[in-house]
């Protein structure tokens, strides 16, 4: 602290910086005051009574513990923690804690040059007057990228790799025997061979892949895959394994299984699809309606542990890039031997319902089936044999199938009951969101020609209450054990067994609360307590008032921003967003590995197993919740990709658009007729200066008051589209 510290210039905060330095540095020992001054060189009594006083206040704090009349040590049971490091370009860097408590600032000196996601181990710093609470990095427990994806320069000596977004602190050095061919202006693959640290602030690295000349599309997309550390190319072995399957169906098999060859059967699915995961059959049985979905028996044909499944569990996903699927499983398995294809004999595991005209299960059965799907359909044609129906006409002029479709009765009886599902659905509490999906349709070399939202029709909505209807149930199957009245089979199993189930929490309470105050101005009132079914009742209400107004989007953002993320979990606290006490994910083993798991634990208990381990299961599930995260961030980077390369002839032009989001930084505007989403960047926004308001999600305008609110319709221009940067750019038009 210098000669001076025990004079008149030493204030509290110094005071509290040199303190909190002390204990960081002795984080397990005991200090008396006599060592505490010794060791901060106070030698006044005004120096050593202003550090008893600040000692007191960080005990009050929490952050240190009193252990006697005249000694303190740092309280490690709430100033270290473990959790996830997030890494900002503007050096706003946070530490999210592993127990879901808030964001905490983390400074760039004080972050061990800790990378974006990385595991690490935290001090909290005391707080000081006025200040935000800020976090100091003490290890990194676990890096989480090895990777990283890049344009190549490369020089007379050396090669680097320049990084897009705020991953990593620095380019990555490469020495010019690892660069694999790779040439300036190439986009590489470089696995990491060397972290910053305090001896040397340079990443090093050697490249693995050089994927091609950057804006080609197909090294575009390889690149998106790379930079979250996807697989883009099948293993050979894997596929190689995958021929060597036997895709012939024995008599022996079928004797095992009850026949639906004869029962009609179909398959609902988008125009595009290869991989058919489920088939709905229908038949009447006196005066009720037998439905069984069926689901195609991937872990019939995919072995514990065996080559192709343990490269699925890594997968643990499809993933669904605007132009192409990176599926889970290979090839010859999700797109012919488990797929549900048409006048094929196929091995389904399934749910056999008994319904009556209003949908109530009256008996169910879990069962191994084989079946014969009598027709693949895309969900348009069901809509339109559906409208047909509902309108009382024999069908469109032109129209070759819709007309006489000798199946289409039994869409319209499912469709009844998928209603009837649907509507006790909402009655129960679920949150009605009606999510749109951005879509492209994609020419030949994989150019964008149209961008549009796809919306839930009656179509998909039958195959979705199906699909919840058996994931509900196999569920409750396993959850509820000894419970319920419906057998489900002869051998029910005990309870407590493990099982692998898709939770969903309920809104997290500071969100309610930001909506409940960003709503008030608009009039509408927001529940923030109450029971489950009460909250989400209120929400459902509040988006249909906001239907129509100028406020919609703001409701329906706010609302959704409320939510939790479902995810995958052996405890189970049921599914807050669709009102279930059980729910799974049973119905798509070909695109998730979870659907596989729960299809072997069912066949498990079935035949009277033991329950599994637990702890392996939840280990699997961490690691599929995770999956499933870095697939949507992929996905959400593909459709970004495209979305620039979309607009990237329309620099000039201007368009109608909403506010969609605002940050600090700036506003982002969706365009209404296509959907592109674009920032409008804060020194874009002339004439006043504007202050962030993070609680009513607005810009405030200082001077003249002028607001910008998401939600608000905004005319823009677009001023630049950046592909390499995945960005567009707008400004105001007037």
């Amino acid at each position: 602290m210098g000669k001076n510290s025990g004079g008149k210039r030493l204030n509290k905060r110094h005071m509290a910086d040199a303190l909190q330095a002390l204990f960081q540095a002795h984080p397990g020992e005991e200090l008396s005051f006599k060592q505490i001054f010794k060791a901060l060189k106070l030698t006044t009594h005004p120096a050593k009574m202003l550090a008893v006083d600040v000692m007191e206040e960080m005990a009050w704090d929490d952050w240190l513990s009193k252990t006697s009349a005249s000694s303190y040590k740092l309280n490690l049971k709430t100033q270290v923690q473990e959790g996830t490091f997030i890494r900002k370009a503007n050096g706003k860097n946070s530490f999210l804690p592993d127990d879901g408590g808030k964001p905490v600032f983390v400074a760039e000196r004080n972050s061990m040059f800790a990378l974006n996601g990385d595991r690490v181990r935290v001090a909290f710093m005391a707080r000081r007057q006025n200040h935000i609470k800020e976090a100091i990095v003490t290890e990194i427990l676990e890096r989480r990228h090895d990777q990283a994806v890049g344009i190549l320069q490369v020089e007379k000596d050396f090669a680097f790799l320049n990084t897009e977004g705020s991953i990593f602190i620095h380019d990555i050095l490469i020495p010019k025997k690892k660069l694999k061919g790779g040439k300036t202006g190439e986009k590489a693959v470089v696995k990491i061979t060397q972290w910053p640290s305090a001896e040397s602030k340079n990443i090093m690295g050697e490249v693995i892949d050089v994927l091609g000349k950057q804006g080609d599309n197909n090294v575009e997309m390889h690149a998106i895959l790379a930079q979250y550390s996807l697989p883009y190319k099948y293993p050979k072995k894997v596929e190689d394994a995958a021929q060597k399957i036997d895709a012939g169906i024995t008599e022996e098999e079928i004797a095992r299984r009850e026949d639906f060859r004869d029962v009609f059967t179909c398959t609902i699915d988008p125009k595009d699809a290869k991989d058919f995961d489920d088939a709905l059959s229908i038949r009447k049985i006196g005066k009720h309606w037998e439905v069984g979905v069926h689901i195609a028996d991937v872990s019939h044909y995919v072995a514990e542990g065996s080559i192709i499944d343990r490269e699925a569990e890594q997968r643990a996903t499809s993933v669904y890039l605007v132009d192409r699927t990176i599926p889970m499983l290979p090839e010859r398995l999700c797109n012919y031997i488990c797929s549900l294809r048409p006048d094929e004999e196929k091995l389904c595991y399934s749910v056999i319902f008994v319904l009556d005209e209003e949908a109530n299960i009256k008996d169910w059965h879990l069962a191994h089936t084989v079946i014969k799907s009598n027709r693949r359909y895309a969900y348009e044609e069901v809509q339109e044999i559906l409208e047909a129906g509902y309108s009382g006409k024999a069908g469109k002029p032109g129209k070759t199938e819709t007309p006489n479709d000798p199946y289409a009765d039994n869409l319209r009886i499912l469709d009844r009951m998928a209603k009837a599902l649907r509507e006790r659905r909402f009655k129960n509490g679920a949150v009605k969101f009606d999510r749109e999906e951005l879509h492209f349709d994609i020419d030949e070399d994989g150019k964008p020609t149209r961008c549009y939202f796809k919306k839930s029709t009656d179509a998909t909505q039958l195959i979705e209450e199906f699909m919840l209807l058996a994931n509900r149930t196999v569920a409750e199957y396993i959850g509820k054990a000894g419970k319920s009245k419906n057998s489900g089979d002869s051998g029910k199993p005990a309870k407590g067994k493990t099982f692998v189930y898709r939770i969903h929490d309920q809104p997290d309470p500071q969100k309610l609360e930001n909506l409940r105050t960003a709503l008030a101005p608009f009039g509408y009132k927001v529940k923030t307590s109450g029971t489950k079914g009460a909250i989400s009742k209120n929400l459902n209400k509040l988006m249909e008032d906001a239907q129509g107004e100028r406020e919609q989007k703001l409701v329906e953002t706010l609302t959704l921003r409320a939510m939790m993320k479902a995810k995958y979990s052996t405890h189970n606290i049921g599914h807050y967003g669709l009102a279930f006490d059980y729910y799974t994910h049973f119905t798509s083993p070909i695109r998730r590995y979870p659907d596989t798991m729960v299809h072997r634990l069912l066949t498990r208990y079935q035949q009277g197993g033991r329950s599994a381990n637990q702890d392996h299961y939840e280990e699997l599930c961490e690691h599929c919740s995770q999956m499933e995260q870095t697939a949507q961030n992929a996905e959400r980077d593909s459709i970004k990709y495209k979305m620039v390369e979309f607009m990237a002839d329309k620099v000039g032009q201007e368009f109608d658009a909403h506010i969609s989001g605002v940050q600090s930084y700036g506003i982002f505007c969706e365009i209404d007729e296509n959907h592109c989403e674009g920032l409008v960047p804060m020194h874009d926004l002339t004439g006043d200066y504007y202050e962030f308001d993070e609680r009513n999600y607005c810009l405030v305008g200082r001077r003249h008051h002028d607001k910008y609110q998401l939600g608000d319709a905004i005319r823009i221009k677009v001023a630049r589209a950046n592909v390499e940067k995945r960005q567009l750019d707008f400004t105001l038009a007037d």
